[in-house]
């Protein structure tokens, strides 16, 4: 005999609104704008046009709440306004690369390059790197001159403007290579023994540099110890990043940045905002409301199948603006729960005052989701009277020093930086004596961790910092 058993289960589906919401919080501004113009273009009922006429043939406004859901043909307009009528505050919009690009862009101004030339050069511009690195062949860079900008040129031409580009400030900018870059900074330099020294090791002994050889760079060179440290002195103070780095933790950064949120702190107080960077104001279209007009007193089959039309676009308009004040609202939610959080931190931009942070605390204190969370923070950035941040700076993991009190991998990874920075360059701390140190300083971390932060920071191991 087969038993049959029967079991409830419970299952959460989402609604159309969810869904919607889901999708609006996790783009930033930018990205939110031309999803509502996307919107506003797919829906024939919404219009961002604001009404001009106020006469008397005007159905009255009215909000999408109102919308009856058992009435298919309503019989007035309906009008939907989610900002309000308050004039929307601009922003400026903020590049990772503005004011290096914008740099090279007014020097290439004073140059008397022609039209076409300044074309040229402005694309090589635009495909430096972040650390001002051309790091594309002059081959594939002339391709895609032609296919994605229509500029016809050749390979001798870029070089030569390639060549005025690397003339500019900061020096090493438009290097191919770090050899390159650190070659074009000594070239502007007076040319003494420590400068024509160094030229010397870079060009030809680059290879033997990088690994730290001194002694055969100086058997082969005839340099004596302290020809080799005034060298060497002279090749550290070099800047081998000239574009400037951007903190490798946040490399997904988008060229252009509108911030999603501004602090200002005023009177001892933090005052959060969201600036409405271009989202149009979304009104029902007069065509359509005017067609729900003629089929609510109409009983033409053909009315009346426009008229659940509209109906379903209604409804679709009516989740969608719902949708957009529910992203606002759990954005400023969270946003203001950061802020809470890391109070300390915000009032005068101290990295120290930073806590340990993850998802998880401020899932709790919003009572949302750790998924709704994680949404919020990717890629939305904030502008405080100190800088413009991503979301994502102020999370961190946290350890207990010796006291047992809990402080941020941030300010884990400040302290190993000064040990670095303090160490006796001819004995370089290695990863053990670092942990050592650490430990000096009330800090308990295991080698493995000094390992990670240390690659994370940018610092080499022991052997590549020694010095003469």
């Amino acid at each position: 005999m087969i038993e049959q058993k029967l079991t409830l289960k419970q299952q959460q589906k989402l609604s159309p609104l969810q869904i919607q919401t889901i999708k609006l919080i996790e783009l930033p501004v930018q990205e939110l704008e031309q999803r509502i113009r996307k919107e506003l273009e797919e829906n024939p009922v919404l219009d961002d046009t604001p009404q001009e006429s106020k006469d008397e043939e005007t159905p009255r406004d009215v909000s999408l709440s109102e919308i009856n859901e058992d009435d298919p043909t309503p019989s007035y307009k309906y009008h939907v306004n989610n900002y309000g009528k308050d004039e929307r505050p601009q922003y400026n919009t903020f590049s990772v690369k503005q004011s290096f690009t914008q740099s090279l862009m007014e020097q290439m101004g004073f140059r008397n390059l022609n039209r076409h030339q300044q074309q040229v050069a402005a694309f090589i511009i635009g495909s430096l790197d972040d650390d001002g690195y051309l790091r594309r062949d002059i081959e594939s860079l002339v391709d895609d001159m032609a296919f994605r900008a229509n500029i016809e040129t050749d390979e001798k031409e870029v070089l030569d403007l390639l060549k005025i580009i690397q003339e500019f400030e900061p020096a090493g900018v438009g290097a191919r290579d770090l050899r390159e870059c650190l070659l074009i900074q000594l070239r502007g330099l007076r040319k003494t023994k420590d400068v024509e020294d160094a030229t010397t090791i870079l060009t030809d002994y680059f290879q033997e540099f990088s690994n730290r050889h001194f002694q055969k760079i100086m058997a082969k060179t005839g340099m004596d110890e302290e020809d080799m440290k005034a060298a060497m002195a002279r090749i550290v103070k070099l800047n081998p990043s000239p574009g400037g780095q951007v903190d490798d933790s946040y490399n997904d950064q988008a060229q252009q940045i509108v911030p999603d949120f501004l602090l200002d702190y005023e009177d001892g107080e933090l005052r959060l905002s969201m600036p409405r960077f271009s989202i149009p104001e979304i009104r029902v279209n007069r065509k359509y409301a005017d067609l729900l007009l003629e089929a609510a007193n109409s009983s033409e089959r053909q009315k009346k199948e426009a008229a659940t039309f509209v109906k379903q676009k209604m409804d679709s308009a009516k989740w969608f603006v719902e949708a957009l004040k529910q992203r606002h609202n759990t954005l400023q939610n969270t946003m203001q729960a950061i802020i809470d959080y890391q109070h300390d931190y915000f009032v005068d931009g101290d990295e120290s005052h930073l806590r340990p942070m993850v998802l998880k605390d401020i899932a709790e204190k919003t009572g949302f989701d750790i998924s709704t969370i994680s949404r919020v923070v990717n890629s939305k950035y904030i502008e405080t009277h100190f800088g413009i941040f991503p979301l994502k700076y102020f999370f961190s993991e946290g350890l207990e020093n010796q006291e047992g009190e809990e402080v941020s991998t941030r300010e884990l990874k400040k302290v190993m930086q000064e040990c670095v920075d303090n160490e006796d360059k001819h004995k370089p701390l290695t990863d053990d004596q670092l942990v050592s140190e650490m430990e000096k300083r009330g800090y308990k971390v295991a080698r493995r961790t000094i390992a990670k932060y240390r690659d994370q920071l940018g610092i080499p191991k022991a052997r590549l910092r020694k010095e003469l």
